[in-house]
């Protein structure tokens, strides 16, 4: 496998931590920080998987975009379409003022970074490194 391939892939596992870190916060929680990396966390799986494909993506936080690069190849990923457009408005637009998200927001996003793990963590572990 591409050294690029698995350096997504640690960065993905790395932002999955974070985002369950700072979910469990009981005093003062981030809830932006958990939307953000639970979205970013997607992500780099995401691009793990393009990259390991050879599919050539943009610089974008958009996961509808990467997801339909990728359906070619996991047409089964199609199931987490509206969720991960969803997700994605936490790439951005948390992170300027005029946007914050609350618990159920993080509670979602994390649900949502957690079902798309169990559906991708199976093909990144295919993967040879």
């Amino acid at each position: 496998m591409k050294k690029i391939v698995q350096e997504w892939i640690e960065k993905a596992k790395a932002d999955t931590k974070t985002a369950e870190r700072e979910g469990k916060v009981q005093q003062d929680p981030n809830w932006d920080a958990v939307c953000f990396h639970a979205q970013q966390a997607v992500e780099k799986f995401l691009k793990a998987l393009l990259q390991h494909h050879e599919i050539v993506f943009p610089k974008t936080h958009d996961l509808s975009d990467l997801l339909d690069r990728i359906l070619a190849v996991y047409p089964d990923l199609v199931l987490y379409k509206d969720d991960l457009e969803w997700l994605t408005t936490f790439a951005v637009q948390v992170r300027y003022p005029g946007e914050s998200a609350n618990h159920d927001d993080a509670q979602r996003c994390l649900m949502i970074m957690k079902q798309a793990f169990a559906a991708i963590n199976p093909i990144v572990n295919q993967i040879d490194f």
